[in-house]
């Protein structure tokens, strides 16, 4: 399975960034990336740091992040993914640690964390002047494709055709015939006017449809803690597996597979707010089945499943699903 090579800071590079007060530019963060992200910043400023978020971007879209003058301080960014995408693509190589919370948060002293926060990677970045105007400053974040910001929205929608059962051709940020006509279904199929794709909404509408089950395979969660999935991609006589995806209470989750999918194996298993795996009379809260295949703790892909332990992996049990009958779902109860 092929790799893809993502990295986050300026088009230009990444370095750290100290800011005086006497620009009076506003800064934005811009999104060339083929997924919706959620970012947050941070400012340190000698002892002091404060951190917020989350600032949701579409593909192909700007936002300001801070109008008027740019701080004095070093500036940092994480960024994540939804869920509907599976593991995250994107590396947190940062070196300093800062808080985040779930949902939208400010945090003034962000290296202790509250509770609900936890303490995550994140990147130095130095923003560069903006190429459209003198006024302002970016981060932009970007992916090895190099898209423009209008490629990075074709590419974002073929990502999101191809997460919710639609085969949109590869996603390369150029809209041929088969991702025409994957729209035109997802559409139709949605009740959606053949002019969605223009709506400012229109990646949380997709977001929305690819986690409900339908055609395809999906995970639903039906328990009342957050659940660590994991799938298997059968192609000819080689098993992929890879990990891990979070399919969050009450909603479902629908992993991204190749349009010839035909056979699939399952595992999934019950977590807490740490990230640690439940157990109930002793045994872990999982999901599974007769075939054994390898997996990690961490984020995980391989085609080797020859004595895991060996290896360093784990075995786990996953259950083998045919796709060739219709829809598929797996709900977790």
């Amino acid at each position: 399975m092929a790799k893809r090579s993502f990295w986050l800071g300026l088009i230009a590079g990444l370095s750290t960034g100290f800011f005086a007060t006497s620009a009076a530019a506003d800064l934005k963060l811009c999104n060339r990336m083929s997924y919706v992200v959620d970012v947050a910043l941070a400012l340190e400023k000698g002892a002091s740091a404060n951190s917020r978020g989350w600032y949701r971007l579409d593909p192909g879209q700007c936002r300001t992040a801070i109008q008027g003058a740019l701080p004095a301080g070093d500036l940092y960014l994480h960024a994540r993914t939804p869920a509907v995408y599976g593991p995250s693509p994107l590396p947190q190589r940062g070196d300093t640690e800062f808080c985040i919370g779930a949902s939208d948060f400010s945090s003034l002293n962000a290296r202790n964390c509250k509770a609900g926060q936890r303490a995550v990677l994140f990147t130095a970045v130095k923003p560069a002047p903006s190429e459209q105007s003198d006024q302002d400053f970016r981060i932009t974040l970007a992916e090895e494709a190099g898209y423009s910001e209008e490629q990075a929205r074709d590419a974002g929608i073929q990502r999101l055709l191809a997460a919710a059962g639609y085969d949109p051709g590869p996603i390369d940020g150029i809209r041929g015939d088969k991702t025409d006509n994957a729209l035109r279904q997802f559409a139709l199929d949605n009740k959606l006017p053949v002019t969605a794709a223009a709506r400012s909404d229109f990646f949380s509408v997709m977001i929305d449809i690819a986690q409900k089950p339908g055609s395809g395979f999906s995970w639903c969660n039906d328990t009342p803690y957050p659940v660590m999935a994991a799938i298997g991609i059968e192609d000819g006589n080689t098993i992929t597996t890879r990990g891990w995806y979070r399919v969050e209470v009450g909603r479902c989750l629908r992993p991204d597979l190749p349009a010839q999918a035909k056979r699939i194996f399952s595992f999934a298993e019950a977590v807490d707010a740490s990230g640690q795996t439940l157990t109930s009379g002793g045994r872990p809260i999982a999901w599974g089945g007769g075939t054994a295949l390898c997996t990690r703790p961490s984020k995980f892909e391989t085609d080797d499943h020859s004595d895991c332990s060996a290896r360093g992996l784990a075995t786990s049990g996953f259950a083998a699903i045919e796709l060739g009958a219709g829809p598929a779902t797996v709900r977790f109860k």
